[in-house]
This record gives C-alpha cells, sequence and structure tokens, in this order.
C-alpha cells in the first residue's frame, strides 16, 4: 500500500472506531435525561436507581469516546493538510463549533451533573443533564455540517485557489445535512435503545432480583430503538434524493456492496423491532427464551452504523471534496508509507484499546446491576455490590 492508501486506511479505523463511542452517546443522552426527569418528578427510588445505573455506563462511554475524538482531530493536521490549506476557511468553522461544544460546553455541565449529586438543587442538576443531550446533539450537527460539505460544497466559491464561504444559510441548509443528521440521530437512539434492551434481557436471563427495574429498562429500550430504527430508515430513504446518480457507481464497488448489505440488513432487523419487539413489550421481560436473541441483537446497531459510514466516505471516493478536491490532492505532501504506517498502528492500537476497555467497564457494571455505583453515591451507600440471583 502506498501513503494514500495508508492515509485513507487510517482514517477508516480510527474514524470507524469514534464513531462506535458516538453513537451509543447520542442514544444514551437523552434516555438518561429522561430518567433523571422522572425521578426529580416522582421522587421514586426505582427512577434514582435507573438514573444513576445508565448514567455511569454513558459517562464511561462518554469519557474514553472523547479521547477517540482527539486523534480525529489530529489526523486533519497530520495526513490531509491539502484539505485544511483548500478549505480549511470553510471547513474548519463547524469543526471549531463542535470543538467548542463538546469539549468545553458538553464536557462542563456533564462534570456539573456527575458532581452535582446532593450539592446542586435538583431542577438545576436536571438541567445539567438536558444541557449535556442539548451540546451532544449540537456537536453532532456540526459535525455533520462539515461532513456535508464535504459531499456537497454547498455555499462556498473558490477563490485565488482557496475555497470561500458565500452563503452562510445554504452551508446549514445543505441538502446533504438535512436527511443525514436526522438519520444520525434515529441510529443513535436506535443504538442506545438495543443497548438497553441487550443489557436488561441479560440481566433478566440470569434472574436478576431487580426484576421490575430492568422490565423497564427493557420497555424503554424497545420503545426507543422502534422510534430510532423508524427514523433512521426514513431519512435514510430520503437521503437517496439529494446523491448524485454515479455516487455508487462501477468505480466504487466496494461503497455499492456496503451500503446494499446495510440497507437490506438494516431493513430486516427494522421489521423485527417494529413488528415483533413492539406487539410483544407487554411481555418480552417474561418470556425467557427471546432473551438470548436480545442480547445477541445488541451489537448488530454498531455494525450497521460503520457500515453506513463506509458507504457514505467510500462513495465518495476520489474526491474529498466532491468535484472539487481530490483525496490525493488534499494528502499532506512528504507522507511517505513508513511514517502513515506508525501513525496508523499507533492510532489503531491506542483506539481500539480503548474500545476494549469501554466494552469491559460497562460490562462489568451490567454484570453487577443497580448496586455499589459510583455516580451519585453517598458517604453512607454500601460500596460493596449486593448478591445478585
Amino acid at each position: 500500500m502506498d501513503a494514500l492508501d495508508l492515509a485513507r486506511t487510517q482514517f477508516a479505523v480510527t474514524g470507524s472506531l469514534h464513531f462506535l463511542f458516538v453513537v451509543l452517546t447520542l442514544g444514551l443522552a437523552p434516555l438518561v435525561a429522561i430518567m433523571h426527569t422522572r425521578w426529580a418528578t416522582s421522587g421514586k427510588p426505582l427512577d434514582l436507581s435507573m438514573t444513576r445505573f445508565w448514567g455511569q455506563i454513558y459517562v464511561i462511554n462518554y469519557a474514553l469516546g472523547i479521547v477517540t475524538g482527539l486523534v480525529m482531530e489530529f489526523q486533519f493536521g497530520l495526513s490531509w493538510s491539502g484539505l485544511s490549506h483548500y478549505a480549511g476557511d470553510v471547513f474548519g468553522a463547524p469543526l471549531a463549533m463542535e470543538t467548542l461544544v463538546a469539549f468545553f460546553l458538553e464536557s462542563t455541565f456533564l462534570g456539573l451533573w456527575i458532581f452535582g449529586w446532593g450539592r446542586l438543587p435538583r431542577w438545576a442538576h436536571l438541567a445539567c443533564i438536558w444541557l449535556v443531550t442539548l451540546t451532544a446533539y449540537a456537536s453532532a450537527f456540526f459535525i455533520m455540517v462539515a461532513n456535508s460539505f464535504l459531499q456537497n460544497p454547498a455555499g462556498a466559491v473558490v477563490s485565488g485557489g482557496r475555497m470561500a464561504l458565500t452563503d452562510v444559510g445554504a452551508l446549514f441548509t445543505n441538502q446533504a445535512l438535512v436527511f443525514s443528521f436526522p438519520h444520525v440521530v434515529g441510529a443513535g437512539l436506535f443504538t442506545g435503545g438495543m443497548v438497553l434492551v441487550g443489557a436488561s434481557a441479560y440481566r433478566l436471563r440470569r434472574k436478576a432480583r431487580e426484576t421490575e427495574f430492568f422490565s423497564r429498562s427493557l420497555r424503554t429500550g424497545v420503545v426507543t430503538a422502534a422510534v430510532g430504527i423508524f427514523l433512521t430508515m426514513g431519512f435514510g430513504y430520503a437521503q437517496f434524493a439529494a446523491i448524485p446518480e454515479d455516487k455508487f457507481g462501477s468505480h466504487n464497488p466496494l461503497a455499492a456492496v456496503g451500503l446494499g448489505f446495510m440497507i437490506e440488513f438494516g431493513q430486516l432487523l427494522g421489521l423485527v423491532v417494529l413488528l415483533v419487539m413492539l406487539p410483544m413489550i407487554g411481555i418480552l421481560p417474561r418470556v425467557r427464551w427471546t432473551h438470548p436473541i436480545l442480547i445477541a441483537m445488541t451489537p448488530l446497531p454498531f455494525v450497521l452504523s460503520i457500515l453506513g459510514w463506509m458507504a457514505r466516505e467510500i462513495g465518495r471516493q476520489p474526491w474529498m471534496i466532491w468535484e472539487r478536491l481530490t483525496v490525493a490532492d488534499a494528502m499532506s505532501p512528504g507522507l511517505t508509507p513508513g511514517m502513515v504506517t506508525t501513525s496508523l498502528i499507533g492510532f489503531g492500537a491506542v483506539l481500539g484499546l480503548l474500545a476494549v476497555v469501554d466494552y469491559v467497564l460497562i460490562a462489568r457494571v451490567i454484570r453487577r446491576g443497580p448496586h455499589a455505583l459510583d455516580l451519585g453515591a453517598t458517604r453512607d451507600e454500601p460500596r460493596t455490590p449486593a448478591p445478585s440471583y
């Protein structure tokens, strides 16, 4: 492989690993906010336990995921300085906004929520998690603005050999954005819902004593997954109206295959959620033979999400900015295969390790159940997990 292919592979690997964290963050954030709202209004211990349990899983995923986001930022300077030189005045603006939102606002509000238990007024504490959710979706929006510009460079013209922004409105109403952003939101909700379903099915399968806790979590997950897959499928098909005819042509067979597999498999999974799981929502917690199936379905939304991103990005080749800048011209000059291989191994190893650690920590919380949680713990709370059955 030459330096260009290695650089593309590096971005594909790091981008895919990073999105595993992102899609779960987008799915869990509103669910935790809703659970916290229930607790703030009802004061019931069950609602408090659900908020703390699923909130701790969210915090683990966010803390490790934000590190992978830093790696993504590094690559624009390391491997793709040609993109920054040619379109940095346009492409860099939404990335800068995403950085301000994610690394400053979102992190600040999440810190207040994590350390505000028992310290902040009840409604101020609740407002923090809703602001976390709002800024998480704002961060995703700005990323999709930047990515949609690569797909369709609206609102900019070439001046002096560089792209200059001429119409902010066109940038934020890009036809490649208006359907793709809700599509990503739906994918996040679907993923978060299926994680609730799979984790709850695992605990119910083991006959955990918190039957009401995980029965409600499973039902919440099914409803969320149904809403998410409906949005994903609807806005996914709507995107085809804005896709150039040759984007998935014969010159990009890999993108076409990935897109086809994602559509067919996604349709099947959508039918299962909407026509089987949703009608059975009242009895699923008690029907034990379904629990292994639900557990096995948990990773499928992640697989579909990665396939979707690969189809979207590979389908744009050989363009970095559609019909404006090629990938070859966007690559940093002077890179050698050895240099890119070194960074590929380093970034891939770090992000892969973070993904494994994320899975292990989340799995440990799920196996332990809603006991001895760190999030929201009081001084007199037992710090050893209660036995589960």
